[in-house]
């Protein structure tokens, strides 16, 4: 008994389940259900006889079980990828982030315990979880994401189960000892690409190395010992880039102890001499690019959060480049990274080469803890391998909240292939969402397709024109929210517009126009349901608004700030469905293409060409040539008018219908996009060699502008 007079924890058979833990290598869950108020006291008088350093707890200060755990916020996981915990105390009755908690499972090390406060089992899925008012799923009464986490633990035979009330000191497994306690230490597999990263970085030049693993496997360790073992061997410069330090700490340390140095979590990307002329240093990605420091050697870590423009930007421009990044991340999936890259990689450099990681260094491959996080959250969600004949094809409305496992799988592993920050929150939010709608397309029987929408808007007009104003935020309703503030129509979130989140072709099906027919239902399923529009938001490049633009849908906006998730601007696309929908799309159109080469060289200077010409052709002429404008125009191409002076007539010249197309079937098509639309001046067109200086430059403008008045007479 506890000084309250209730049953306590057995103590002795707690420690020896942690001892035996550590000796298999393994670690376990253990859900504490039930009054908040009992489990915490349970913890009070269980934690103090454990090995629980270093620790976390997620709830409120004030309640913390023991004192030696560190208060975190529950959303707060993700910051600590790449260190080792003893314990997690989870305190679930604060909130459930999935990623956060994903995250957090896979920094413990063997022996370590996950305790997880919920109320009992049968509860979860109506459970009003307070994490739900981040992400606007408050108003949903049910929760078939929890209830699926609840049958999972539940059926589960590694998981420890506890109701303080009922029974406060259960069974607890017996773990199988080895006949060799486990111990961390570098694996096979590890050892292996520190040999394979030196061999690239000793090699020869334009043979990058590609480098895939899951967490817990050793990658940041791997690349941190083979950066020093290269400046031991002759390099001199090794940098490496990710989209965040944090990323690179564990790296950083690592190096730091192979070349024999002290190392603490202080030092964070300090740079790392070897010997009298090494180097290895962090070097954020944008320096990166503008600065281009001297090295034998980039490393980039992380590279599925980086776009594959600025991936391509890297390869190009040094010699050896090892790119590394996470498969099944807590974040997002790196296997989307694969797929879009590899194309890139194929064309620069044929001679590329893929490495990866399996076994795990943190813990036994037999480990209970990792297969289970994995099915709650699905981290290893595959898409269908299979491919159906296009005969037997079918687009039905589909319910991610009532699919098995098996069928959730395959759609949810569409998803991570096609989008790379798909994580485990994107499962909860497409599963628990009322206002959601999907759909599937399958060909003879095997996946091929999905497509996520959710209707957003329909707010009154009163709170639209707040909203307008920027006096008022909502969570949720991304997309009227947007348009309304930014572009200055309130009724933009008056008007109900069905927004697609996510659509996925499987890889082998893509060019079939699958795509089109998963959009064309739900255009479909919004005119049915009176709905005003079909839009979409996503992080901008030039294939993805070809694709909508064939689904019918047109630009309306360009965001000003790129997206910490896709390091792209956004881009908003829109279909009219009602009157209303078709009248409130063509001002926005209108009104865009009015303001866009005002604000396009200002804001957006740093756009990938292409894409820059891809909207301006999509945008509705704001006037069209005159007599003074044709004047210039020939004096241009056909004399000496200066390129400053005929600037306001080439960008009208840009905005003319089919004049891009003219454009872009030149090899001037970038040095139009930068120096006519996006303001680059003369010095920064010659550094990125879009010509050799302005007198060139003018002259290869004025072959494009002749080109453009012979195939448009009636200009």
């Amino acid at each position: 008994m506890d000084r309250s007079g209730k049953e306590a924890p057995d103590l002795s058979r707690w420690s020896k389940l942690q001892s035996d833990l550590r000796a298999a290598g393994h670690r376990r869950l253990i859900v504490v259900e039930g009054d908040r108020d009992a489990s915490l006291a349970w913890l009070r008088s269980l934690l103090p006889a454990l090995s629980i350093t270093p620790g976390v707890w997620t709830g409120p200060v004030e309640d913390q079980p023991e004192s030696s755990l560190k208060p975190i916020k529950p959303v707060e996981g993700r910051r600590w990828l790449g260190q080792e915990l003893a314990c997690v105390v989870w305190d679930g009755w604060q909130g459930n982030p999935p990623d956060s908690f994903a995250a957090l499972s896979g920094t413990l090390s063997a022996g370590g315990l996950f305790f997880w406060l919920m109320p009992p089992l049968d509860k979860w899925g109506g459970f009003a979880d307070p994490d739900y008012r981040r992400t606007g799923l408050d108003g949903a009464v049910e929760h078939p994401f929890s209830a699926r986490l609840a049958r999972i633990v539940d059926s589960d035979p590694d998981a420890i189960r506890i109701n303080p009330a009922l029974n406060p000191q259960p069974d607890l497994p017996k773990v199988v000892s080895p006949p060799e306690a486990f111990q961390v230490g570098a694996t096979e597999d590890q050892s292996a690409l520190v040999e394979d990263v030196v061999r690239t970085g000793l090699g020869r030049r334009r043979r990058p190395l590609v480098v895939t693993a899951d967490r817990g496997r050793g990658k940041s360790a791997a690349l941190g010992m083979a950066a020093v073992r290269l400046l031991e061997e002759g390099r001199q410069r090794v940098v490496v880039t990710a989209p965040e330090p944090a990323a690179v700490k564990t790296l950083f340390h690592h190096a730091r102890m192979a070349a024999g140095q002290v190392s603490d979590s202080e030092m964070g990307t300090d740079d790392v001499v070897v010997g009298d002329h090494g180097l290895l240093r962090f070097c954020p990605l944008d320096r990166l690019l503008t600065e281009k420091p001297e090295a034998e050697v980039v490393m980039v870590d992380e590279a599925a959060a980086i776009p594959a423009d600025v991936l391509k930007q890297v390869l190009l421009g040094w010699p050896r480049v090892i790119f590394s990044t996470t498969v099944h991340g807590y974040e997002g999936s790196g296997r989307g990274f694969a797929i879009r890259f590899r194309s890139v990689l194929d064309s620069e450099t044929p001679h590329w080469r893929n490495a990866s990681l399996t076994a795990p260094i943190r813990w036994a491959a037999s480990d209970p803890l990792e297969p289970l996080t994995r099915r709650m959250f699905l981290l290893d969600a595959e898409a269908p391998s299979g491919s159906g004949d296009s005969s037997g094809l079918l687009v039905e409305p589909w319910d991610p909240a009532t699919a098995g496992d098996e069928e959730l799988n395959d759609a949810f592993g569409l998803l991570v292939d096609a989008h790379y920050r798909t994580s485990p929150g994107d499962l909860r939010q497409w599963m628990d969402d009322p206002a959601a709608v999907s759909w599937r397309l399958t060909c003879d029987g095997v996946l091929a397709g999905v497509l996520w929408a959710t209707v957003e808007g329909g707010l009154d007009g009163a709170l639209a024109e707040q909203i307008m104003l920027g006096k008022r935020r909502l969570r949720g309703h991304l997309l009227p929210q947007s348009l309304a503030t930014h572009s200055g129509f309130a009724e933009a979130a008056s008007q109900r517009i069905l927004r697609v989140v996510r659509i996925a072709v499987n890889a082998p099906e893509r060019g079939r126009g699958l795509g089109k027919k998963l959009v064309a239902a739900a255009q479909e399923h919004a005119q049915q349901q009176g709905l005003d529009g079909i839009g979409t938001s996503f992080g901008g490049n030039t294939g993805l608004v070809s694709f909508w633009q064939r689904c019918g849908l047109e630009p309306v906006r360009l965001g000003m700030k790129r997206e910490a998730s896709s390091g792209e601007y956004p881009v908003q696309m829109l279909l009219g469905v009602s009157a209303d929908g078709k009248a409130l799309a063509y001002h926005l159109r209108s009104r865009l293409a009015e303001h866009w080469l005002t604000l396009l060289p200002r804001n957006w200077p740093d756009v990938e060409p292409g894409l820059i010409l891809a909207l301006t052709s999509s945008l509705p002429p704001v006037g069209f040539i005159n007599e003074d404008d044709r004047r210039d125009l020939h004096s241009f191409a056909n004399g000496y008018r200066g390129f400053d002076l005929a600037l306001p007539v080439l960008g009208k010249l840009s905005t003319q219908p089919e004049v891009v197309n003219l454009v872009l079937a030149t090899d001037s098509r970038s040095l139009w996009a930068r120096a006519v639309l996006q303001g680059w001046s003369w010095r920064g067109l010659q550094v990125v060699g879009e010509c050799q200086g302005r007198e060139q430059g003018e002259a290869t403008l004025r072959l494009v502008v002749r080109y453009i008045l012979q195939n448009r007479p009636d200009l």
